[in-house]
């Protein structure tokens, strides 16, 4: 199954990559023309940053929130229990659906500025060069938030009671124990929510698409994005297929770098000598 639906797939973009077509018309080989001609785009390369900046603030935002809500959410309480189940919500919606909530609640005319004692938040949120990736990351961290909270959660109620036990009887408070039961035991979990957050945000579309198209000017023209518009805008689905592939790499690339850099492979049980 993997074979057919994800290497065939990615054999088909790699190939497609070496040639011209528009995506209705005869196929004819390009050599290295796509390659060459998108590693030289400055529009490409602007959308490359931009992706990688939307990496780096997406997990400064995503993981410290989701790791709280986290820990919070794995206590036995009822009311948490309530609280996990809200803060759930956000992640069965559609992100299309989502992206058009927030595109109308952010309309600078019609949108939440316009209620009563809330005219300070009537700005043009979504045309703001300045201002406009910011606002795409936290829509985002708004909707996968409670996927990482589900990982730490799920984390937090492994951790042996015992340790805490111990913890307390060693004069420990609630800041200590985080610190020092909590936080390490978590240690293996926070990598996996690092590859998956990191990865995830290599396929921001949906959301993007719809809030903003790329726009303004190309403030949000992420890969995903510059990779859509080229092949379903320009038809140029050669060059389209180079962005493909070069999200692919990119992916996999800082999937191993985290694997190998974090130690992930090397850590043992956190149950071991337990």
């Amino acid at each position: 199954m993997f074979v057919l639906f994800a290497l065939v797939p990615l054999a088909g973009a790699v190939v497609l990559s070496f040639v011209r077509w528009d995506g209705l018309g005869a196929l004819s080989w390009a050599g290295l023309t796509n390659w060459t001609k998108i590693l030289d785009d400055p529009v490409t390369g602007n959308a490359l940053l931009l992706t990688l900046k939307i990496i780096v603030v997406s997990w400064v935002v995503q993981t410290p929130v989701s790791l709280l809500l986290g820990v919070f959410t794995a206590g036995t309480q009822r009311y948490r229990a309530v609280l996990a189940a809200l803060y759930f919500v956000p992640l069965l919606l559609s992100s299309a659906a989502v992206a058009i909530a927030f595109k109308a609640l952010l309309d600078p005319n019609f949108g939440i500025g316009g209620a009563p004692g809330l005219h300070s938040l009537a700005q043009n949120w979504l045309g703001d060069p300045t201002l406009v990736l910011y606002v795409v990351v936290f829509v985002i961290a708004w909707q996968f938030v409670p996927f990482h909270t589900l990982l730490y959660q799920a984390a937090v109620r492994q951790i042996p009671q015992s340790l805490y036990e111990a913890a307390t009887l060693d004069g420990a408070g609630a800041v200590e124990q985080f610190w020092y039961v909590t936080l390490p035991q978590l240690r293996n979990t926070v990598i996996t929510s690092s590859t998956l957050l990191v990865t995830g945000s290599l396929t921001y579309f949906d959301v993007v698409f719809v809030l903003t198209a790329g726009g303004p000017g190309n403030a949000t023209r992420l890969l995903p994005v510059d990779m859509y518009l080229t092949g379903f805008q320009a038809n140029d689905m050669g060059a389209a297929s180079v962005l493909a592939v070069l999200l692919v790499v990119i992916g996999l690339g800082l999937a191993l770098v985290l694997t190998k850099f974090s130690g992930f492979s090397r850590m043992s049980s956190d149950r071991e000598g337990l």
